[in-house]
């Protein structure tokens, strides 16, 4: 399939990841993508999970995986935007970071904008706490 094709093919989803601290002014944004660039649109994994036999209903969840896009800040995880941690991300205490630490909470959210449309659907936030082992 050419790119101009998967991304007729995609829900146009914004992505964005960020990174926060309480003793941070904020959150630092580690990256930003879109499901246009996943290499199935959601309809082709539907049809995949579906033709094996599986008993797929309404309601039942489908996880589409890391979505990565082509430029640096379009990728999904720390793992790859820090190029497997040699290129770490300067935090806004000024600090280097490769991986998540105890005390990091992490902020997804998504957000559907159509061109030239003012309304926008969002899908709320995603926010999780790294803690420490007891």
């Amino acid at each position: 399939m050419e790119p101009a094709q998967l991304a007729r093919s995609a829900f146009s989803i914004e992505l964005e990841v960020s990174l926060s601290r309480p003793e941070w002014q904020g959150e630092l944004v580690v990256c930003r993508g879109n499901t246009r660039t996943l290499y199935w649109s959601v309809a082709q994994q539907l049809a995949h999970h579906a033709v094996t036999g599986c008993n797929l209903r309404p309601g039942d969840l489908i996880a589409t995986g890391t979505i990565s896009g082509p430029a640096l800040e379009s990728a999904g995880c720390l793992l790859e935007r820090t190029w497997r941690g040699e290129w770490p991300l300067t935090m806004p205490d000024g600090s280097e970071r490769t991986f998540l630490r105890d005390g990091d909470t992490v902020t997804m959210r998504g957000v559907v904008a159509l061109p030239g449309c003012a309304r926008r659907i969002g899908f709320g936030e995603c926010v999780g706490t790294v803690l420490p082992v007891v």
